[in-house]
């Protein structure tokens, strides 16, 4: 049987695994699941039709599922869903979505939402993020597995942040970043590769040298940008970031690419 304080106000007991913890005042809505092994510390909220994966562990005064930040939210019935293994710390916020934007905010597993930090509605983030404190993420963004979000760091809404990417405290992300860009600034422009990120993942020296020609193709080359990926899209049959880094692209044409702040070829 679930192990729930007397203090915390749970509106249906039905969606919770046999082996969750429910710690003191903490209030969960009549549409929230909580799978195996999840542990409330403490006045935590969860409400909408929200779920929790197995083993994640929720701490004080996170509130989940709670209703989108938006202006055209109308009541619907949209939902969240949390991966199993997570870590949601201290005043962490994910809200649910929206029907203009797909209708689900979906944060995958071993995500880690340090103090203070938001995913706002219908956003996508992928399996082993860490959210550093106060890390925010604007409606209907995309982060690619086993990117960190630096501490403060805000990403506009729609934005798309691919794979194993470094994005610096205090930055602000408005334009699409490439797999395993690093990305510094106010106005967030790429200051390379995450090395860092790319060496712990198991990249060779060899693999980090051919991602770094690639990346001076793309972005230090000669001619327009489109001519750029020109040249890297025929690499892509022999190099895997090249393939990942001309996919993503070509994923959604739509919005603009984060590019360096220096050597970049002005568009006619």
């Amino acid at each position: 049987m679930a192990k729930i304080d007397p203090t915390a106000r749970v509106e249906n007991p039905a969606g919770l695994a046999d082996d969750v913890e429910i710690g003191p005042y903490t209030v969960l809505g009549p549409d929230v699941v909580l799978k195996e092994g999840v542990k409330l510390l403490a006045h935590v909220n969860i409400q909408g039709v929200t779920t929790i994966g197995a083993r994640t562990t929720v701490f004080p005064f996170a509130s989940l599922g709670t209703a989108p930040q938006s202006v055209h939210y109308k009541g619907e019935r949209t939902e969240l869903f949390i991966g199993s293994d997570c870590i949601i710390r201290e005043h962490a916020t994910a809200s649910i979505g929206t029907t203009g934007g797909g209708g689900v905010t979906r944060i995958g597993n071993g995500v880690m939402m340090m103090t203070g930090s938001h995913v706002g509605h219908d956003c996508t983030v992928g399996d082993s993020v860490i959210f550093a404190n106060n890390a925010v993420l604007g409606g209907h963004v995309s982060v690619g597995e086993f990117t960190f979000l630096g501490g403060q760091c805000a990403v506009h809404q729609f934005t798309r942040i691919g794979a194993q990417c470094m994005i610096s405290g205090l930055t602000g992300v408005r334009e699409d970043v490439i797999p395993f860009g690093n990305v510094l600034g106010q106005a967030g422009k790429l200051v390379g590769l995450n090395v860092v990120g790319m060496k712990r993942r198991g990249f060779s020296k060899s693999d980090l040298h051919a991602a770094r020609a690639v990346y001076r193709d793309l972005f230090f080359g000669e001619g327009t940008f489109e001519a750029r990926l020109e040249t890297v899209r025929e690499q892509a049959e022999t190099s895997a970031f090249a393939a990942a880094v001309v996919s993503f692209i070509d994923a959604d044409r739509k919005r603009p690419i984060c590019q360096p702040s220096r050597g970049v070829i002005k568009e006619e």
